[in-house]
């Protein structure tokens, strides 16, 4: 089996699991219980925090866990916006982001907000100076994706903080779901980003983990209120095996971090290198430094994405059409279509994407499945014109 579908999700390794049956033995305790057990429990709590504030280079009551990604921009949003309401009604995204953080921005239209979205060029990328166009005295916050989950498109995240320097009150978000462990943390540091969200189950980290940095400078409203955890910010028992799990599985994550880049930046290009050769493939996701190392987005012109990613399958070789959340829905990809891409090449469209365990030999197997099914798609596909 040939697993290139790391960007929906990713395997949680063996000693991540190691880490989640250890914790769920010996710290069974509920963190917030005030006998023995409960403070074991909350120490390897504590201690998991304070591993993943030194690994990405923050405090430790700047990290507060969530249940993922999803929660995570709806956290940030919601809760700027609940928070920074006497001051403005005013929010800033791009038209590429995931849907937790567009629906999540339709939701606060529906509730009186204002949402400007920024444009992106044919390749997928926004301008800096949209934002600072599109920038009111009523804005409260600025969300902005770090990587593109579709096409890897890697946003001017730094320039754009640059713009924000001479906003200070405006709140900057970054959802770094797909920008975790690419070689990206010293665009994610950026002193000027308030709030950065992170999903355990895209690096190996059991399903329902991640967490928020949130500066501590800064505050917004808790959108889970109860018996007061995460200081009283997300209420709710802490799930202390999988956070303790997903610090183990962050750490391994950056260990080497360059050299896994490395990896998978050549095992993109080995499969770039060949579909590109193909008459009717368009490629989405480019070469170039300015998209992320493990995401490659192509179509074959003819031949709907499904189609495709059945295809390969029979091969056990695993993709996905553009996006995870999309695929079984049969949408065309929002990216694409803010891209202005033909609806018949959207639909068209399959994504590749890797992690650190992909190799190279992978991809030849790759290739070499995507020979036989383009020569069976043929008949499908534009035929050239005859003079």
């Amino acid at each position: 089996m040939i697993y290139f579908d790391n960007s929906a999700t990713t395997k949680a390794l063996p000693a991540v699991l190691d880490t989640y049956r250890k914790v769920s033995e010996y710290f069974f305790g509920n963190p917030s219980s005030l006998h023995a057990v409960g403070t074991k429990a909350d120490e390897m709590l504590q201690s998991a925090r304070k591993q993943i504030a030194g690994l990405i280079r923050a405090e430790p009551e700047e990290i507060f866990f969530t249940s993922g990604g999803t929660e995570g921009d709806n956290w940030v949003l919601k809760g700027t916006a609940i928070e920074k309401r006497p001051f403005g009604r005013h929010l800033i995204t791009t038209s590429v982001e995931h849907p937790a953080v567009i629906n999540t921005m339709k939701q606060l239209e529906s509730l009186g907000f204002e949402v400007t979205y920024l444009p992106v060029d044919h390749r997928g990328f926004i301008d800096p100076e949209d934002l600072w166009a599109a920038i009111r005295e009523d804005t409260i916050l600025v969300s902005i994706m770090a990587v593109n989950n579709e096409i890897g498109a890697e946003q001017p995240i730094q320039a754009c903080a640059r713009v924000l320097d001479d906003f200070p009150a405006i709140h900057f978000h970054v959802d770094a779901v797909q920008a975790i462990g690419k070689g990206l943390m010293p665009a994610l540091r950026d002193p000027r980003i308030d709030f950065i969200t992170f999903s355990g189950h895209k690096f190996h980290a059991p399903r329902g983990t991640g967490f928020i940095y949130a500066k501590k400078t800064r505050h917004i409203a808790p959108l889970l209120t109860g018996g007061g955890q995460e200081s009283n910010l997300r209420s709710g028992t802490e799930n202390t095996p999988a956070i303790a799990a997903m610090a183990k599985a962050l750490r391994l994550l950056l260990t080497d971090e360059d050299q896994k880049v490395a990896k998978q930046r050549a095992i993109k290009q080995r499969i770039y290198d060949h579909v590109r050769q193909f008459d009717n493939v368009v490629i989405f996701s480019q070469e170039t430094p300015d998209f992320a190392p493990h995401i490659l987005c192509f179509a074959i012109k003819g031949v709907r994405g499904e189609t495709i990613v059945h295809a390969f399958e029979q091969h056990e070789i695993y993709i996905s059409t553009t996006s995870a959340c999309s695929s079984k829905k049969g949408t065309e990809s929002s990216t694409l279509q803010a891209m202005h891409i033909q609806s018949n090449v959207a639909t068209s469209a399959i994504r590749v994407s890797l992690d650190e365990y992909n190799t190279l030999a992978e991809a030849d197997a790759f290739n070499a499945a995507f020979d036989q099914l383009y020569a069976k798609f043929a008949p499908l596909m534009p035929q050239p014109a005859h003079n």
